[in-house]
């Protein structure tokens, strides 16, 4: 049997213990990448730190909860103590009794900026993060299409990404005059998740689907209650909270059905398919491209060096689940 001398044997597992490094590297790049820039835009600089004030705010009157997104310094940026915490508070007021309706907002100028998963940073390798990355985005969707009761999105300033998406898998959106609704997933190299790749064409048309998930196109509060995303715009941003209140209240007195009874299975399953594409495509070239581009645009030489190489690898990463 052939068998390679020890000098090269040992410059063969170098070479792999080389490349090896590089696929994990290259896996807490695809992390870290997104704590630095959620859905495509940038991020103010703040360290995480302990919090005094509570991830999530709520608050009730008449059966109506108000869960308010409470890290206005990351532009209520979904990090993971936000997830959990609005996790948690879906699973209590979807079995409280008490509770008729509920009500998704943000503190500050943002409604929220997308998924930030600074807090959570850990190497893994490729395999993992794929299944991770999968696992977390279905079950974040899913807690929006199993929650029983009415549930609205108050949009009170711009949202990104996935707190857009997950806005639609809502009974409906009432916005401010400040609201936007943005989800740049082509121009980050990921695929459309939380159903947009059927709700949206569903709900906006075939035409402002494409422009949204395909061209980056942002829409103003205005532009998004005329092409059917939205419900309802106040005329000030001030007005926002009491009307989306008043508004809970007069759905609960109608009885209506929620807005995508007789649809949630089906959802259901464009969400676990979209969740594969998602995972995967962290691991493919033109994501990384992206992610190298903007930190070199942005001076950030350490960055832009983890992306290169996660770019370089990209190859030898798994191409499905």
């Amino acid at each position: 049997v052939f068998s390679l001398p020890r000098s090269s044997r040992r410059r063969a597992s170098s070479i792999n213990q080389s490349i090896n490094r590089s696929i994990n590297l290259s896996s807490i790049v695809l992390i870290s990448c997104l704590s630095s820039r959620s859905m495509g835009e940038e991020q103010p600089h703040h360290h995480y730190h302990l919090h005094d004030e509570p991830a999530l705010v709520r608050t009730a009157k008449n059966g109506v909860v108000t869960l308010r997104f409470n890290r206005p310094e990351r532009c209520n940026a979904w990090s993971p103590d936000v997830l959990e915490a609005m996790e948690e508070a879906l699973k209590e007021t979807a079995t409280d009794e008490s509770v008729k309706a509920v009500i998704l907002t943000g503190s500050g100028k943002y409604y929220c900026s997308g998924v930030d998963f600074a807090g959570s940073l850990k190497a893994m390798w490729p395999k993992a993060l794929l299944e991770t990355a999968r696992k977390n985005n279905q079950a974040l969707f899913d807690a929006f299409l199993d929650f029983p009761k009415p549930l609205f999105a108050a949009v009170n300033g711009p949202a990104i990404g996935a707190s857009v998406t997950s806005a639609t898998l809502c009974d409906a959106i009432i916005a401010a005059p400040s609201a936007t609704f943005h989800t740049p997933f082509a121009a980050l190299g990921i695929t459309p998740e939380g159903c947009s790749s059927v709700l949206f064409e569903k709900l906006l048309g075939k035409e402002i689907a494409k422009q949204m998930l395909e061209d980056g196109r942002k829409l103003s509060s205005i532009e998004a209650k005329n092409s059917g995303l939205v419900a309802e715009v106040v005329h000030s941003d001030k007005e926002l909270q009491d009307f989306a209140q008043h508004f809970a209240e007069e759905w609960i007195r109608s009885g209506k059905a929620k807005r995508h009874a007789g649809e949630v299975e089906w959802l259901k399953k464009v969400n676990a398919e979209e969740s594969k594409y998602l995972a995967l495509s962290f691991l493919r070239k033109p994501f990384l491209q992206n992610q190298y581009e903007f930190a070199a645009k942005k001076g950030r030489k350490g960055p832009a060096a983890m992306f290169w190489v996660a770019k370089t690898v990209a190859p030898l990463l798994p191409s499905k689940l």
